[in-house]
């Protein structure tokens, strides 16, 4: 069998309870896959998959209002290994950086003493990861190395700034959201401060323009359309214009380059940021619920939305495939109108109150297919989604379009058999959205699915203050078998909430009182008695409420039956040391004291008997001498029985002890009565000895008042130590072995309450005063520790109790119940310290070697024939315990995951993504993302030429390209696709002249030129530019025919650039065909972004990947420092013989092996002696 081990360690921590109205935004979800929230002062940290707490940070002395978790964007090793890093920004100004896993501050940042607007780590971590930039009110913003807590550098602009968001596509340009507008800088760089006061633009919504009616007549569109609103960076704009303040939330969309979010209450606008005009509209009807906050998904072109009631919804934008996209067709045929979004999922709301609303919501960044709820109660609430195939016949009459389940999984497709769990990642769940003018492919196997919401985690806060509490009699030698910490918790509600101090987690709750509870005692390991008081009368009775509460079956009982109503307010109960007689004090009526055994009254003091003022049991009592007595008589009333026989004797002499002791256990249950004492005070100080035996009491001693003591207003007892607090703030510590008294001013005010600590000979006390509380060494009549509100906390603090020997129990009102050390010093605890009650996948809590040695095993186990998650018989160098703490980890992992592991199909690439995933790694994830799209369509090339003719294979290329949120790294193909069905977007939504102009511009570099002729013939005659506008046009039409006027227009074209006006001169050169020269002439000039967006739409491959080449020297050189991107890149060209050597070149060891394993697989590297030195 095995021994039976009791887990008694109770770990300081703290129970957190409802949220300040500060913490409303101060939420985020890690890669790490932990939520870190703010509630009051501190931060909660808890798993997203169990939904336990695993950290509560204290050291911020004000409410917190932003909390963000590091990026995990950079390669992990020894050096830069995976570890828990948080920020979190206060009211005060102060930014603390946490190594949560250890709960200390890293480093500490402040600059201002305003409350922090917003804080980012930057995503791009080639250069350095350590790097903050926070919005300090009203109108800095600083950039700060998190490592050291030095800043960088510190820019002033004119606007007070609300928020930014970084552009997740090119780390160089940030937008804030001011209180006026919003400024876009396109020259952010960790080195030195923007330039400039960036680029201003206000939101107007322009009047009902003439091309508005025309559309709105043309589709009977709503009028929504008509009040669009567009950017305008002119001057500000006059009073009839929106101005921007009820703007809630900017965002940029990280699932296609170059558009933005902006959240109003009622409708989402979608931008794009080239022409800068609305290009789609989310509005909620009439009735509908205003929203709160939105967060664009990366993988899908989708959106969470949080609604005011709660609610969270998830849109996805709706595919069209019936555009028509050729120039030569009438256009209005059928042209995307709008960018739609369809509701595809909603989860329940919750009830708003005037104390309970959502404050915000996060999602998950690595899959994105799960939300948390924060609510101000303190509640978390986590909904995952979930994905089911419906039948053909259930089909949804809503006239959405349907959605459809992908084709791969983990970035490959799969057969039909494979073991797939969909429910992976949203980009797992439901596939791409078909571009303009494609069709379904009619072989492929398509399913289509539904998703909806599942609440897989909630957890829950302490109620709002006041708190009563009490912990449960100690641990002893004799219980040690069942006991567990458990402490009651009344509140002012009446219920008591029973938490189970190891794991921290609520045991019980349990509905007792109608008002709120006053005070609870425990009267042994599973009851306990609680009191409560209504609201006093004219004439000041109220209705008493006393209830005996036994824990394993929740029932209560009223104590003292149908008495209680109209009387005195009870004061307090006490319960005798051996839990027989309960004594009940009342503000204007005698003590009654009961037996707790049978639930009788014992006695009713007579109306002379004095006034109470504080009550105490005595530890002493004479249950021993009882037993001893009755044994004795016991044994001889055995021996008169004993039988001669030596051998029956011996069993028969067991049988007896046996039987005397199942007896004396049952007279103690029934018959013996101890005699106990107690002592009490009454107005004057005197202070009374009571004895009660059976149901007799008897008055034994008095002794006068002490002339230096006020009103007497606590009484604690243990051993030989009597205790004393008054009304001033006096103790008095009376020895009464030595019979002498000392008292002790400590000039603190009223007395609360004073509690010995638990433990044989330990004499240590904790006093409760009205500003705080303090720890005294009763043998030594010193104080150890003080706590002191407003001086060294925050917080007040509304009751005390003993943990356990060493620690203390305060509840405060900031709502939270601290366990503290005796030092009462708050605490951080290590996370690996905890107890928890159900395993937690965290690979970030290991130490670095072990993390990354869990992450090899996962990965690649060549010296198996097939893979298996025993680590039992690796030898592991460094020591055991290291690998019972990874086989922890492994059994952490969910059933679904450890069956993909377990599969032998599941392949390499799969199996890096997966743990990608897992770990929470954002550059491996993205980097084999691209590896295993460009591997596999490189396989199917390969057996495509070999097997089929040369069309089949780029279908299949087709049907399943790499997500648009790659932006340059998909397929050329796609890319143009994808880049004329905006094109022809913006075209549907011009309003300005600017606007025409500009959808002109990127026609003409589309090579659209007859669409382009048509734009440019609608310029009117009062423009300025008409002129100019017809003279392009005739231009464009005649340029295809001779040779020398080519050769007139590339030097008109290079002139031009050479005079400054690059765009125009590159528009040119694409009117002759000449993009190749067009690129690199925007290489030249730094637009490097440009050169690979033209190389992509208008080059053949092999041209195209000699621009995107030169721009992978430039990323890689070492001003630009941006390696990773470079790599994705070179995986998009198919170079992969080179991705191996600067994976080396980086020291990305482990990653470079299973990468050319990867490939040898796939048949990517001919093994010669180039690729042997890898």
């Amino acid at each position: 069998m095995l021994p039976y081990t009791v887990n008694f360690k109770v770990s300081a921590r703290t129970l957190t309870g409802a949220l300040n109205a500060h913490n409303k935004a101060a939420v985020d979800w890690g890669w790490q896959g932990l939520i870190a929230y703010g509630c009051h002062s501190l931060v909660v940290v808890i798993d997203s998959n169990t939904a336990q707490t695993l950290q509560v940070l204290e050291k911020h002395k004000a409410d917190i209002v932003k909390v963000r978790w590091a990026r995990e964007n950079y390669h992990h090793n020894i050096g830069s290994p995976y570890c828990l890093r948080l920020a979190s920004a206060d009211v005060t100004g102060k930014i603390i950086v946490w190594d949560v896993a250890a709960g200390v501050a890293q480093c500490e940042i402040q600059e201002h003493v305003k409350p922090i607007q917003d804080v980012q780590w930057l995503w791009n971590q080639d250069a350095s990861r350590d790097l903050l930039l926070a919005i300090h009110p009203p109108n800095y913003i600083v950039l700060w190395n998190a490592d050291t807590g030095t800043k960088l550098w510190k820019k002033s602009y004119a606007d007070n700034i609300l928020s930014f968001s970084f552009d997740p596509f090119d780390p160089s340009h940030l937008t804030l959201l001011t209180s006026e507008g919003i400024v876009f800088i396109s020259d952010f760089s960790p080195s030195k401060p923007p330039s400039g006061p960036g680029k201003k633009v206000y939101i107007s919504s322009p009047h009902s323009s003439p091309a508005h009616n025309k559309l709105a007549a043309a589709t009977g569109a709503k009028k929504a359309l008509n009040k669009v609103k567009i950017l305008i960076t002119q001057e500000k704009p006059s009073a009839d214009f929106v101005a921007l303040n009820d703007c809630l939330q900017l965002a940029y969309l990280p699932s296609k380059r170059n558009h933005m979010l902006l959240l109003y209450p009622r409708e989402i606008l979608i931008l794009d940021l080239e022409v800068n005009q609305t290009v789609g509209v989310i509005a909620i009807e009439r009735t509908g619920v205003p929203f709160l906050q939105v967060i664009p998904c990366s993988q899908r072109d989708g959106l969470f939305c949080l609604h005011e009631n709660g609610c969270i919804t998830l849109r996805v934008r709706r595919s069209y495939n019936s555009i028509c996209t050729t120039s030569n067709d009438e256009p209005d045929l059928d042209p995307v109108q709008e960018l739609t979004y369809d509701l595809r999922s909603q989860c329940d709301a919750i009830r708003v109150t005037k104390t309970v609303r959502p404050f915000s919501m996060v999602c998950c960044p690595v899959n994105e297919n799960a939300a948390a709820l924060i609510v101000s109660d303190g509640r978390v609430m986590i909904w995952e989604l979930k994905s089911a195939v419906c039948s053909r016949n259930a089909r949804n009459s809503s006239g959405v379009s349907p959605l459809y389940s992908p084709v791969s999984f983990c970035g490959i497709p799969g057969g039909v058999l494979q073991n797939k769990l969909p429910d992976l990642s949203l980009d797992n769940m439901i596939g791409q959205s078909a571009i303009a003018g494609e069709e379904h492919p009619k072989g492929s196997i398509l399913q289509e699915v539904h998703l909806k919401f599942l609440l897989t985690g909630l957890l829950s806060g302490l109620p709002s203050p006041q708190f009563a509490i009490r912990m449960c009699p100690p641990l002893t030698t004799k219980n040690i078998k069942m006991y567990q910490p458990l402490l009651a918790v009344g509140t002012s509600n009446g219920s008591v909430l029973v938490y189970h101090l190891t794991s921290g987690l609520l045991h019980k709750e349990l509905s007792v009182h109608s008002c709120e509870v006053k005070g609870i005692e425990w009267t042994s390991l599973t009851s306990f008695l609680s009191f409560a008081a209504s609201t006093p009368n004219n004439m000041g009775l109220v209705r008493n409420e006393l209830q005996l509460v036994d824990l394993p079956t929740g029932r209560s009982t009223a104590f003292r039956g149908d008495r209680g109503n109209d009387e005195s307010p009870i004061e307090m109960i006490k319960v005798s040391h051996l839990k027989q007689y309960l004594a009940v004090v009342f503000k204007d009526k005698p003590l009654e004291l009961w037996d707790i055994r049978t639930c009788t009254l014992l006695r009713e003091m007579s109306k002379s008997f004095p006034a109470i003022t504080a009550l105490e049991w005595s530890p002493s009592h004479n249950l021993k001498s009882l037993r001893k007595k009755q044994l004795a008589t016991r044994e001889a009333m055995a021996r008169q029985t004993v039988v001669s026989d030596a051998e029956l004797g011996a069993v028969e002499s067991s049988v007896i002890s046996l039987l005397q002791e199942a007896e004396s256990k049952a007279e103690l249950s029934q018959n013996i009565s101890a005699r106990e004492h107690f002592v009490f005070t009454d107005n004057d100080g005197q202070v009374y000895h009571l004895t009660v035996e059976g149901n007799s009491v008897k008055d034994s001693a008095r002794i006068p008042p002490d002339g230096s003591m006020g009103s007497i207003t606590c009484i604690a007892w243990k051993g030989d130590t009597l205790v004393l607090g008054d009304m001033d703030g006096n103790l008095n510590f009376w020895d009464l072995k030595a019979r002498v008294s000392r008292g002790i001013p400590t000039h603190r005010s009223w007395v609360r309450k004073i509690r010995f600590a638990p433990g044989k000979g330990n004499q240590k006390l904790i006093a409760m005063y009205n500003d705080g509380a303090e720890v005294w060494d009763t043998k030594e009549v010193q104080m150890v520790s003080s706590l002191r509100s407003g001086r060294n906390v925050t917080f007040r603090i509304l009751d005390v109790d003993w943990c356990t020997s060493d620690k203390v129990i305060l509840a405060s009102d900031d709502g939270c119940i601290r366990v503290l050390e005796m030092s009462m010093k708050s605490t951080c605890f290590r996370m690996d310290e905890q107890e928890l009650v159900e395993p937690v996948w965290c690979p970030y809590l290991l130490v670095p070697r072990a993390a990354l040695a869990l992450k090899a095993f996962l990965l690649h186990q060549p010296w198996n024939g097939r893979y298996s998650l025993d680590i039992s018989h690796i030898d592991y160098p460094e020591n055991e315990e290291i690998k019972t703490l990874l086989q922890e980890q492994l059994h952490a992992l969910s059933n679904d995951i450890k069956k993909l592991l377990l599969d032998p199909d599941f392949s390499l690439l799969q199996r890096c993504l997966l743990v990608s995933r897992l770990y929470g790694d954002e550059s491996e994830l993205h980097f084999w993302t691209v590896a295993a799209h460009y591997l596999h369509s490189l396989s199917q090339a390969k057996s495509g030429d070999t097997v089929v003719t040369k069309e089949g294979a780029p279908k299949d290329r087709l049907s399943n390209p790499l997500d648009i949120c790659y932006d340059v790294l998909c397929e050329n193909t796609y890319f143009q696709k994808f880049q004329l069905e905006r094109v022809n977007l913006q075209e549907v939504k011009r309003s300005t002249y600017d606007h025409t102009r500009k959808c002109t511009d990127q026609l003409l570099l589309l090579g659209q030129t007859d669409r382009a002729v048509q734009l440019l013939l609608e310029t009117s005659a009062d423009n300025q530019h008409y002129y100019c506008d017809s003279l392009k046009a005739c231009l464009v039409t005649t340029v295809t025919s001779s040779g020398p006027s080519q050769s007139t227009i590339k030097l008109v074209a290079t002139n031009m650039i050479a005079n400054g006006k690059l765009a125009e001169g590159v528009q040119l050169l694409c009117l002759i065909d000449k993009a190749a020269d067009a690129c690199r002439y925007l290489q030249t000039y730094g637009e490097w972004n440009r050169a690979a967006w033209l190389a992509k739409v208008r080059l053949n491959s092999e041209e195209c990947a000699d621009v995107l080449k030169r721009w992978v020297d430039h990323l890689c050189s070492p001003q630009v420092n941006q390696k990773s991107k470079a790599l994705l890149v070179l995986l998009s060209l198919g170079c992969f013989v080179s991705v191996a050597e600067t994976l080396h070149s980086m020291r990305y060891f482990d990653r470079a092996a299973l990468f050319v394993e990867a490939c040898l697989k796939y048949g990517a590297f001919e093994v010669s002696e180039d690729t042997d030195i890898l």
